[in-house]
């Protein structure tokens, strides 16, 4: 409540409402891994008889659009034109039902890989309290045939030129090569990137990949491995961070504790949290980082990034993983009610 009424009075409802609206006319390229998020719902039964597990009863199963996908949906309320590569695996593309989950202007072009299936995450669902229960990955994340680089090499070169704000959303699962990378770094006009740690990648994707961005999105764990540094004061992590990859612009996410910002000129900026109630935190993160790269992309205030972003990550833990995106309509009115 400190924080709201501190920042209501730097900056009016409508200042933060016209921001908002002025992203509109941002040609956005949003290049990042397929996934492909399975939600299978059971109750539990008791203890099985020949070996320690805890058996099970299938009840129910959902599918949604992530990674990539999620991302620009998101995008999609946001900015007018949104152009979208991504990768596919030819053995099981699932693309049907991926462009029947995209929005109407989110222009899809998919590349497609030989050796593997699209990449399908199929967590498993107590359902009377949705915690999950364990997690199998149907994914190959080896590195690219050479052709099949070259060809997402010759289409990024050939439309970079065209857009405002090139967004990355890295989970490290195959797409983003050390070739791919070096062509989105050099011909950007403004660059964001979000590069992920999760349980497929092992810590391997670490953000120091990337020699250049205008806009870092990090989780702390995220930051704290890139640095080698366990323990040290966040604050202290995330300035060396931004040092150290000459970024304009980082904001380590921190859970329940908000999060923490670096601009250009070293300082910093702590935002808290804004929800209340939790449902599912799958998903919240692609929506922080898919509101905040426009924002940064139209020079707007890290102070006023931040709190749309923890607005957003609000939102986002209340919906059940990638069921829809945030939507800008009620972006706006939960800012609203923040602030009166």
């Amino acid at each position: 409540r400190q924080f709201l009424r501190s920042f209501s009075q730097k900056h009016s409802f409508a200042m933060l409402a016209d921001a908002i609206h002025g992203l509109s006319d941002l040609r956005v390229l949003l290049v990042g891994d397929a996934i492909i998020d399975e939600y299978c719902y059971c109750a539990s039964l008791n203890k099985s008889a020949k070996s320690h597990l805890v058996a099970t009863q299938y009840l129910d199963e959902e599918s949604f659009a992530g990674g990539s996908f999620a991302v620009a949906n998101h995008l999609s309320g946001l900015c007018r034109q949104v152009h979208l590569v991504c990768l596919l695996g030819q053995e099981d593309s699932r693309e049907e039902f991926i462009r029947d989950l995209l929005r109407e202007n989110v222009d899809a072009k998919f590349f497609y890989r030989e050796d593997g299936p699209t990449t399908i995450k199929r967590r498993y669902i107590q359902q009377h309290q949705n915690q999950k229960l364990f997690e199998v990955n149907y994914i190959n994340d080896r590195p690219l045939k050479e052709a099949c680089q070259a060809e997402i090499a010759r289409h990024l070169e050939a439309v970079i030129g065209d857009y405002d704000l090139v967004l990355v959303s890295d989970f490290g699962h195959g797409l983003m090569s050390p070739v791919l990378t070096r062509i989105l770094e050099t011909r950007a006009r403004f660059m964001a990137v979000n590069a992920q740690i999760n349980a497929a990648n092992s810590g391997y994707n670490l953000i120091t990949k990337f020699n250049r961005a205008d806009y870092i999105c990090l989780d702390e764990s995220e930051a704290r491995l890139a640095t080698q540094d366990r323990f040290g004061d966040i604050e202290d992590t995330a300035r060396r961070l931004a040092a150290q990859l000459k970024t304009k612009n980082l904001i380590v996410t921190l859970g329940k504790k908000g999060s923490v910002g670096i601009d250009k000129t070293g300082g910093i900026n702590h935002t808290p949290i804004f929800s209340s109630k939790v449902v599912d935190t799958v998903g919240a993160g692609d929506a922080f980082f898919a509101f905040i790269a426009p924002c940064f992309a139209a020079k707007l205030p890290q102070e006023v990034v931040s709190f749309i972003g923890n607005a957003v990550g609000s939102l986002a833990v209340q919906i059940v993983c990638n069921r829809e995106p945030v939507k800008s309509v009620d972006l706006i009115k939960f800012i609203t009610r923040l602030l009166k």
